[in-house]
């Protein structure tokens, strides 16, 4: 009997973090669900769920009510717990950065945006980062968790540098992922200052790629494509079999790097015609004979263009441009990644909804698995869904092992 009940306590706690996941991702609405997944017994999965609860990470309705229609005993539904922890997210983009306090389930709780030319010095933008989410944390008297960064550039690791920023002024090679912890034990986020600090880092797409796949257009993909572009550059992100692909060090898809205009615009990178320069907001904006202003970000100047003068001829034909060309960036990345999804953020994202049928005819006419019955592509959905991928890489310990990192 002792080595029963043992063998079932062992049992149900290694289930927390698969079933702190399955809520946390919306896979496991109710207990039922969660039992069938989890594959054990119904008094496992409430054990489970309860224990959960107890934590503060999850909320269990004890009373649920049946659905109209519905036959049998209702289950209890399954929640995040919307007064449970937080975590740090921040992001630093051409324009500035962002810091938020994100929950589990990918919900921002609070946010606070900052402008600024971003320094040479990543230690001086990094600071006023960890400083803004420092003030969102004293406001809301939350528990944080973990702190994550997502930044322009990719990010070699193990060591989490920032191998080439090429918008911002950083040096190469930029030691973000320790300026960050560092920044973030001085400031008491995640305890006392003597406290050992793990902060996570990452491409900015890369997590955007992350949080649509658990929450957002992603979600229930096998191989999903992400490309996007920010303020500046276009970036891409590969989720294969439901895991991140970063490749041997973290470099994995620099798609922006693909030439898709062989005699366009000179690229950072010592090529021409890349999508990072053929396909961003200020092409956009260059093509449609705008030049840019300095009291909002391109991006936002770029959206704003497509939505309120797209009757414009020459702003008309400046996005058929920039279709035309990131299609057929898509449709080579399409023969040679053959996902089963693809989703696209910020700019191409609008250009996405303002002319569905151009994009997706390039990309089949282009790309071998186009033709013989194309590939979804589809906007992203969630908001700041880079922000929402930091989140998600400080969270990843507690999925891992949600009693332990709440016993930290």
């Amino acid at each position: 009997m002792t080595l029963t009940r043992t063998t079932r306590l062992e049992r149900g706690r290694s289930a927390l973090g698969p079933a702190l996941e399955l809520v946390h991702t919306g896979r496991a609405p109710t207990r039922a669900v969660l039992t069938a997944e989890l594959g054990v017994t119904r008094a496992t999965a409430g054990a489970v769920a309860a224990e959960l609860e107890a934590l503060r990470l999850i909320q269990v309705d004890s009373r649920p009510g049946a659905a109209a229609g519905s036959q049998g005993r209702p289950s209890h539904r399954l929640s995040i717990d919307p007064a449970g922890p937080v975590v740090l997210a921040a992001q630093v983009h051409a324009d500035g950065f962002r810091a938020a306090l994100v929950g589990l389930g990918g919900r921002i709780v609070a946010t606070a945006p900052g402008c600024m030319t971003v320094p040479a010095d990543p230690v001086h933008v990094l600071s006023a980062v960890v400083d803004a989410g420092a003030d969102l944390l004293r406001s809301s008297g939350r528990r944080c968790l973990g702190a994550g960064l997502a930044v322009p550039s990719a990010v070699a690791e193990p060591d989490g540098t920032a191998l080439n920023p090429l918008h911002l002024a950083w040096p190469a090679g930029a030691l973000v992922r320790e300026i960050f912890a560092e920044r973030v034990r001085e400031t008491c986020v995640l305890g006392p200052a003597d406290t050992a600090v793990t902060a996570f880092t990452g491409n900015d797409v890369n997590l955007a790629a992350l949080a649509e796949h658990r929450h957002g257009a992603g979600r229930g993909a096998r191989d999903l494509l992400c490309v996007a572009t920010g303020h500046r550059g276009v970036g891409g992100a590969l989720v294969l079999d439901g895991r991140l692909h970063t490749g041997s060090s973290g470099l994995a898809l620099e798609v922006g790097h693909l030439t898709v205009n062989p005699e366009g615009r000179p690229c950072h990178c010592g090529s021409r015609g890349c999508l990072d320069v053929e396909a961003d907001p200020l092409a956009f904006l260059d093509a449609a004979g705008r030049e840019p202003g300095p009291e909002v970000s391109l991006l936002q100047q770029a959206r704003d263009l497509l939505r309120t003068e797209y009757e414009d001829a020459r702003v008309r034909t400046a996005a058929e441009t920039l279709i035309d060309r990131l299609g057929l960036g898509l449709a080579g990345l399409v023969n040679i990644l053959n996902p089963d999804r693809i989703i696209l953020g910020g700019l191409h994202r609008e250009l996405l909804e303002t002319d569905p049928e151009r994009l997706r005819a390039v990309v089949a006419e282009r790309s071998l698995w186009g033709q013989s019955g194309g590939v979804p592509i589809l906007p992203c959905t969630l908001d700041h869904n880079s922000l929402v991928g930091a989140a998600e890489l400080a969270w990843q310990p507690v999925l891992d092992d949600p009693l332990a990192a709440m016993a930290g």
